[in-house]
């Protein structure tokens, strides 16, 4: 198989177990026709410390469910496709730090559900870190995520919406954790490919372009083939 192809499969195999997940779930709550929304983050009680991990996998009814679906694993894709490398720590580190903020943060008899935070998450940093690291295919996907996703940023007001209850905190949060994490991590993961002219010791007016007769050290160039013409 392709290797690129190989690749793009593999991002999209975890993206999917989560989203699986989170509609098994739904389902459950469904079948047996119960909620579990009690088992949501409750913020500044003990109890509700749990919900860190619990909140993202909960949801309010279908509707709220499949809103969170698609871009959750759309953007966990483009972040296991585009940064292997540092995907994991992002993504777990985005599932615990908006939780946490939300729970020592949030508005008290509260209860949070949803993977929205996540989904902030994850868009903020996507779209930090493609105009931090000026890669060019990495700012293509910011230009995606704006795209797509620019209008999440309204769901951190909760003035604009107030006859629904969303959970703005998570939003925020997520949001605020996805931006800290694209600037703790812009030197790990994909950078900007680095040219000639941009290295300090690259002189612009060396008429040998680098290639200096006198030096042994370097190899002199080779001369391009004579070309005949013939009529």
């Amino acid at each position: 198989m392709d290797p690129e192809r190989s690749k793009l499969i593999r991002s999209f195999f975890f993206p999917a177990i989560f989203v699986l997940l989170i509609w098994l779930v739904k389902a459950l709550e469904f079948i047996l026709n119960i909620s579990f929304a009690e088992y949501g983050l409750s913020p500044l009680q003990w109890k509700g410390l749990p919900g860190i991990l619990t909140m993202p996998l909960i949801h309010s009814g279908w509707g709220h469910l499949f809103a969170n679906s698609i871009p959750l694993f759309l953007l966990s894709a483009l972040l296991f496709h585009f940064y292997r490398e540092i995907a994991w720590t992002v993504l777990i580190l985005i599932y615990l730090l908006s939780g946490f903020w939300v729970w020592f943060l949030g508005e008290a008899g509260s209860v949070h559900i949803g993977a929205s935070g996540i989904v902030y998450g994850l868009a903020a940093f996507l779209f930090t870190s493609g105009i931090i690291r000026r890669e060019i295919k990495l700012m293509a996907i910011t230009l995606l995520v704006t795209f797509l996703y620019g209008g999440l940023i309204w769901g951190v007001f909760p003035q604009f919406f107030p006859k629904e209850r969303i959970s703005w905190e998570g939003h925020l949060m997520g949001l605020l954790a996805g931006t800290i994490l694209a600037i703790y991590f812009r030197k790990q993961g994909p950078q900007r490919p680095s040219y000639d002219w941009e290295d300090d010791d690259f002189d612009d007016n060396d008429p040998y372009g680098g290639y200096h007769p006198d030096d042994p050290t370097i190899p002199k160039p080779q001369e391009p083939p004579e070309i005949k013409y013939y009529s």
